[in-house]
């Protein structure tokens, strides 16, 4: 059984973390089919939202399984299948598969239904909306095993929250309940867990309805504008914007308000 299930639902693709019993932690073969999913769904053009979220009803992610990880980046575990291999001749893999270095302009949708730690926690800072169960928690506890998060949680988390908030996390490795991660902004909603894949699948819904092409523009262009001085931020959005205006898109969408009609979306 694979330990990431694809689903797709329309325009909408949803990815789901499958090891419940081991709290939807990563081994190597979870690590490798994330990033190969970016790969796809960043070519796909039928896919303009994608979903993540776990199994069950206790955990996101627990992050890395470290009882399959650290031993063979140490060498006590041998290599044993295709997927060990693959991540030991490429160690960005595991970075990609959190979403660290992905330049994807595609939304991605965080459905937290659970504990969301280490690289679990790292994965939800690397999606566009997050929409938390009232159980869920967030925290990146390495620090009390005498390490760092590497897979982007240190700087996102830090640029994600208020500067005191964010360093009592990483400092202490305390985690954070869903109510005080609404509070911070680190999330847009808190429902209850039963609700919280519809919630998200609204939210994608939502977002997949309008044109695929000036979707992926903006968040490209709020990535890329991201740190930098803002007349060259205001470039970035000009370029955009003018690249836009030649698409069919762009000419459909206005005609489709003129003619009370909703419009037909191609991505073109």
């Amino acid at each position: 059984m694979s330990p990431i299930v694809i689903e797709r639902d329309g325009h909408v693709a949803i990815v789901r973390i499958d090891r419940p019993e081991k709290r939807n932690a990563l081994d190597p073969e979870a690590f490798c089919r994330l990033a190969d999913a970016w790969t796809e769904f960043a070519a796909d053009d039928r896919v303009r939202a994608v979903i993540i979220t776990g199994t069950g009803d206790i955990a996101f992610s627990a992050g890395a399984d470290l009882g399959q990880v650290i031993p063979l980046y140490s060498g006590t575990r041998k290599p044993e299948n295709e997927w060990d291999h693959r991540i030991l001749a490429d160690t960005r893999i595991l970075t990609r598969g959190v979403l660290k270095g992905v330049a994807f302009d595609k939304p991605i949708i965080a459905a937290v239904n659970g504990l969301a730690i280490g690289g679990g926690c790292e994965l939800v800072l690397g999606t566009d909306i997050r929409i938390a169960a009232r159980h869920a928690t967030f925290g990146l506890a390495e620090v009390k095993r005498a390490i760092m998060a590497g897979g982007g949680g240190t700087t996102r988390m830090a640029r994600q929250l208020p500067h005191a908030i964010a360093m009592e996390v990483l400092l202490t490795g305390d985690s954070i309940t869903a109510d005080e991660a609404l509070r911070y902004g680190l999330v847009n909603r808190v429902v209850d867990a039963s609700d919280v894949l519809d919630e998200a699948l609204r939210f994608a819904a939502r977002i997949a309805q309008n044109g695929p092409l000036a979707v992926q523009a903006i968040k490209r262009t709020v990535r890329e504008s991201d740190g930098i001085p803002i007349d060259k931020a205001f470039g970035i959005e000009a370029r955009e914007g003018h690249a836009l205006s030649s698409t069919r898109d762009a000419v459909e969408g206005p005609l489709a308000f003129i003619e009370k009609r909703p419009a037909n979306f191609e991505g073109r």
